[in-house]
């Protein structure tokens, strides 16, 4: 089922969704069952599933030589949500990106998503690659989120690539994107980043998802925004609880983001990352009950590959 007939059907009642990262390879599945087995109990219409890009390794051939080879530490994102909608369900959205991948090879992934019987898809640009300064468009691939949406809603209405296709079975993705209430990193500032929003909108998004935040005041702030620009679909509020005191400064240069200050005492109150844990869960509560008490159509939370402190959080709310 599409996220926009989820909300829907909810006639107005807050549903719970969460984010998950593929295992490396290597790793077995079930590491990522157990962490979302614990979750399960808070009926999630949908669970995200990440997908990352190519990185460089560096192999050692002997006599100091090395050699460079392009991999993937975390294949499987359309097969794991094959798997999760097997196991538990429930609608699995894989992401798609820009960055690592051509418009070709976009395709073949969004037939076998269809294949699969996958509703949606979630949107992305994607970032550099390790080894890069700043985001480079793959070549043949698509640069911009805006494109790979446009690709996806050609698709949508029976426009391939390259072949003219008798199409049998119209493709019906319901395509997330990604919002920003603190803005891109890379936009010069909100209001631009919210013209790259509508963008995305009007290329065929069907609903938004936000990076995490901490203050609520700016996620309202940012749909209020959104709306007088008129974007008019949902837009869903990402939430990611602290769990290490790192946290303090991971975040903030990864996302740029900003972190309150009351927060911010509270987490370098703490004796150690346990203690930081709690307070992580009891924020987060919070901060997810205001939001729930504004009609937000779901609390979508960031697991990280750890599910305890999201349980804790979803059993005072759901």
């Amino acid at each position: 089922m599409k996220v926009t007939d989820h909300i829907k059907n909810a006639n107005g009642k807050t549903l719970f969704s969460f984010e998950v990262i593929p295992p490396k390879k290597g790793k077995n599945i079930q590491d990522l069952y157990s962490n979302i087995d614990p979750l399960m109990e808070f009926n999630p219409p949908f669970i995200d599933v990440t997908t990352s890009r190519e990185e460089y390794v560096y192999l050692d051939k002997g006599n100091g030589l090395l050699d460079k080879k392009i991999t993937r530490m975390r294949p499987g994102t359309v097969g794991i949500c094959a798997s999760i909608m097997h196991k538990y369900q429930v609608d699995a959205i894989p992401h798609l990106l820009c960055g690592g991948f051509t418009k070709e090879e976009t395709e073949y992934v969004l037939v076998d998503c269809h294949y699969l019987g996958l509703d949606n898809v979630v949107a992305l640009r994607g970032d550099a690659r390790k080894d890069e300064p700043y985001f480079k468009a793959t070549q043949g691939g698509n640069a911009f989120a805006s494109d790979l949406v446009q690709q996806i809603s050609n698709l949508n209405n029976g426009k391939y690539l390259h072949d003219d296709i008798i199409v049998e079975h119209n493709y019906d993705f319901c395509v997330g994107v990604a919002g920003y209430p603190e803005k891109h990193m890379e936009s010069p500032s909100l209001k631009t980043d919210l013209k790259r929003l509508k963008q995305k909108v009007d290329a065929g998004a069907d609903y938004v998802v936000t990076q995490m935040f901490f203050d609520n005041k700016k996620y309202f702030d940012f749909v209020k925004k959104a709306r007088e620009i008129g974007i008019t679909v949902p837009i869903i509020p990402g939430i990611k609880p602290l769990a290490v005191k790192r946290h303090l400064q991971i975040l903030p240069q990864v996302f740029k983001i900003d972190l309150p200050e009351d927060l911010i005492d509270a987490v370098e109150d703490c004796k150690d990352n346990k203690a930081v844990r709690q307070v992580g869960i009891e924020f987060a509560i919070q901060q997810s009950k205001e939001l729930k008490e504004a009609g937000v159509p779901f609390l979508h939370y960031y697991s990280m590959g750890k599910s305890d402190n999201i349980q804790a959080i979803a059993s005072e709310l759901f």
